[in-house]
């Protein structure tokens, strides 16, 4: 069984799906507190013709040190609409804006009070366009108390996971470098996640990669996007 964990990344990159794709279980790691740093999980990149662009969505309790499942929406700033007119103002001359704008442009306009449930229901529609028949479940639901290391070994054990997908990043290797001993003698084996993502046809000139999947959805359409996974 081949679990992966990650945080409920917002409009997240494409290696984000590839991840779920090659996982038999992927967990949704909503009980941790938000990443420092590069926070993906209230922001993500488009392409505008000025070059790449961070669409942010607000929150009112970040600095409370809160689990991401408790991270509560400013929907007092209308950033909903800055976000989906950014959306039609770099994409709506693409080849498949017009196919998959309108289900985003719902879930943004149901002023979600979560963070965590926005971004899923946008990982999940995601996930639908691309026919992944992945099961998707939260952290939360397992009921694990452990933290860091322990708390990832615990989950993978809970699902009967043996083998355990990572990603290469700093985030992803805190939990696993020089630990590597505490999975070999619970029998799970570590997967760091290969995925290098290709050139495609973008607009406005040179190729940017490592962009919200929205930007290679609509430019390229989701059965190209899924043989990228595929590849």
């Amino acid at each position: 069984m081949i679990i992966s964990i990650h945080q409920p990344n917002y409009i997240p990159w494409i290696g984000y799906f590839h991840k779920i794709a090659i996982s038999d279980i992927f967990v949704i790691f909503d009980d941790v507190q938000l990443p420092r740093g590069k926070d993906f999980v209230v922001r993500n990149l488009i392409k505008t013709e000025g070059g790449s662009k961070w669409l942010r969505v607000p929150v009112k309790n970040q600095s409370k040190m809160l689990p991401i499942n408790q991270i509560e929406i400013n929907n007092d700033l209308d950033w909903q609409s800055k976000h989906l007119n950014s959306l039609c103002a770099n994409y709506q001359k693409t080849s498949f804006f017009t196919s998959y704008y309108h289900d985003i442009e719902k879930i943004l306009n149901q002023n979600h009070q979560f963070l965590l449930n926005l971004n899923l229901d946008l990982i999940k529609l995601f996930v639908k366009i691309l026919k992944i028949k992945t099961k998707i479940i939260c952290s939360s639901e397992l009921n694990v108390s452990n933290s860091g290391t322990e708390k990832i070994l615990k989950i993978i054990q809970t699902l009967n996971g043996n083998k355990y997908i990572t990603g290469e990043g700093e985030g992803s290797k805190r939990y696993i470098e020089g630990k590597e001993i505490i999975f070999q003698k619970n029998n799970i084996e570590i997967i760091f996640q290969k995925f290098k993502i290709p050139k495609y046809a973008q607009l406005f000139g040179e190729f940017i990669p490592n962009l919200s999947i929205c930007d290679m959805l609509f430019n390229i359409g989701a059965h190209k996007t899924k043989k990228i996974i595929e590849t």
